[in-house]
């Protein structure tokens, strides 16, 4: 997920279909000679511009830093609630069948939104905005972090930062309504999540929080006597209202809410916990299937994975058994670096590797650029290893004996290019969508593409070493066993250490991203299952269309075929798959000769 780009709200909703803050222009629908066209296209367009307005500002969703925070009120997510209600009503009066081809298309993705959207106010997931991953406060630490270019920069930021205790507030009004019904995240997986809180909340100074590092190194272009009085501002904000506002946060933390914590760690202990483990399920995976048979899916890939991985260690000509070598790859000093300077070297060289093949596999690529990026201080001891958007890739330099290099290619790949920063920028450069099919998020979708192109890595030549292929089977062992633990925990009664217990017994992860990485499925049912089912339905359409093409198949039209759809429901991809197969495999693109 993209938690960190997808704008500063913790609203679950919001995470299942993510709002990338990039440049947006809501685009009034044309007319079109099919009444049931114009009908679509003037609900899709009514429901997004107020969908942008209720979580967003509209600086945020032109990429620049928004004045202020979301309502996150009960009056407001009453409102969403009644709104998604009556555009699902106004959907289902509209007949697919009476819509052009493209609409059809352009419906089941909408109707897919709508539908998650919906799902999560009914469940009231707002009244649980945090897990162990990510949280409301932490998320407002990727518009801290903004670099002011301009005096309405500033302005915006001290706009925003004035806003942080009213925001603050409906979030914790929201959190005791859920701890009220027993609706938290699990006591085991929240263990330090306050200190990113206390950071603030204890500064000694405001000049010693985040708040203050925008505006510790103005632009030359203020004049000296104006940046002096911003910072004034600043620092007069942050000690007033910013320091109180998370010293209120954090008491409330401390005191009412972790104290009180469910012990279970089941979705499904949660109130109507089956439906709405069901409900997570269809929201990530975009497809209704039972978490049983999602539990035997993942076993038999697991199987086939460590078959892969134990014909590596004979390749390598290791002596000994399976835990052994994953023992060696987890102590031995030649698969680890010594600062963090040097990892983020290696990804980058290994970002840059992938642009020179680049164009044997897609015929178009992205205007877009990112950057790498260590991950933030105060969140990177419980972030994952790496987190990927469509300007920056986020690398965990935390606890270095925790980053192999085995795994730091497929993890480029997954996060960079060609995966989500590829992948983001492609759907927002698309002008032939509209912007809720450009500027949205569907976990199947993204991870799947992203978990795809680790894999394609081998074929592109970019695992040098049977230790790097091992590494990138570790990763795919890593996401196959989401399917296992998921389902085991949330609906098969699965304790904590099961779940820890098979990831290390399956993978070369390292003790600390195993615990991580359990604590983060405990805490955020069903999210974890879209990579590999995601993966499973991309290998399926390209192998449906290779079969059927033959010599007409051209990797790169079906890669640009692929990404010429933005985030869509994995339903949506094998229509489209049928249709790239019917037109003899021509992609949405001219190649290039």
């Amino acid at each position: 997920m993209l938690a960190w780009r997808s704008g500063i709200c913790h609203n679950p909703a919001m995470h299942k279909l993510m709002i990338i803050a990039a440049a947006v222009s809501l685009v009034t629908a044309p007319a079109f000679a099919n009444p049931a066209d114009d009908r679509f296209d003037a609900l899709s367009a009514k429901e997004w511009a107020w969908r942008q307005q209720s979580f967003q500002s509209e600086e945020s969703n032109k990429g620049g830093i928004p004045r202020h925070l979301p309502d996150e009120s009960l009056a407001t997510q009453q409102a969403r609630l009644a709104t998604w209600t009556d555009t699902l009503k106004q959907l289902d009066a509209i007949r697919p069948a009476d819509l052009s081809p493209g609409k059809q298309e352009d419906y089941g993705v909408y109707r897919a939104q709508i539908e998650t959207l919906l799902d999560a106010q009914r469940f009231r997931d707002f009244e649980k905005p945090l897990n162990s991953d990510s949280s409301f406060w932490a998320d407002l630490g990727y518009y801290a972090r903004q670099p002011i270019r301009t005096e309405a920069d500033a302005r915006a930021m001290l706009s925003m930062m004035a806003d942080i205790p009213r925001y603050f507030g409906q979030n914790t009004a929201n959190m005791r309504a859920g701890l009220k019904r027993g609706f938290t995240p699990p006591r085991v997986t929240m263990k330090d999540r306050d200190q990113s809180i206390a950071l603030v909340a204890e500064a000694k100074s405001p000049r010693d929080t985040l708040w203050f590092e925008p505006f510790a190194k103005l632009p030359a272009a203020i004049p000296a006597a104006r940046q002096e009085a911003l910072r004034g501002e600043a620092e007069a904000l942050i000690r007033e209202r910013i320091i109180p506002a998370y010293a209120g946060l954090l008491a409330f933390m401390r005191k009412d809410y972790l104290p009180h914590l469910r012990e279970g760690l089941a979705a499904e202990g949660w109130p109507d916990g089956k439906a709405y483990y069901r409900a997570q399920i269809r929201a990530y995976t975009t497809l209704d299937l039972p978490p049983e048979e999602i539990h035997r899916i993942g076993l038999a890939e697991v199987a086939k994975i460590r078959a892969q991985m134990d014909a590596i260690m004979k390749e390598v000509k290791f002596q000994g058994d399976f835990p052994a070598f994953l023992h060696f790859l987890r102590t031995d000093p030649q698969f680890y670096v010594r600062t963090p300077q040097a990892l983020l070297d290696r990804a980058a060289w290994t970002a840059k590797r992938f642009d020179g093949v680049a164009a044997r596999w897609f015929g178009r690529m992205p205007r877009g650029r990112f950057g790498i990026v260590p991950v933030p201080a105060d969140i990177a001891p419980y972030y994952t290893a790496g987190r990927g958007g469509q300007d920056r890739y986020l690398l965990n330099t935390y606890d270095l004996p925790s980053r192999p290099l085995f795994q730091l290619t497929a993890l480029t790949l997954h996060e960079s290019a060609p995966g989500h920063s590829w992948q983001t920028s492609m759907a927002a450069e698309n002008e032939d969508r509209p912007d809720w099919r450009r500027y949205t998020y569907v976990s199947a979708y993204g991870e799947g593409w992203a978990l795809y192109c680790e894999k394609l890595g081998v074929e592109m030549g970019l695992y040098d070493t049977p230790y790097e292929r091992f590494g990138m089977l570790s990763y795919q062992m890593w996401r196959a066993a989401r399917l296992v633990i998921d389902t085991g925990i949330h609906a098969k009664g699965w304790t904590r250490e099961q779940g820890i217990a098979f990831l290390r017994d399956n993978s070369a992860l390292s003790e600390h991203e195993i615990t991580t990485e359990v604590d983060r499925y405990i805490g955020w049912p069903g999210q974890a299952l879209s990579y590999y089912l995601g993966q499973l339905q991309i290998e399926k359409e390209r192998a449906r269309a290779e079969a059927a093409l033959g010599e007409r198949f051209d990797i790169r039209a079906f890669h640009d075929m692929v990404l010429s759809l933005g985030s869509v429901p994995l339903p949506v991809l094998t229509t489209r798959t049928d249709r790239f197969i019917a037109e003899g495999g021509k992609g949405p693109w001219p190649l290039p000769n």
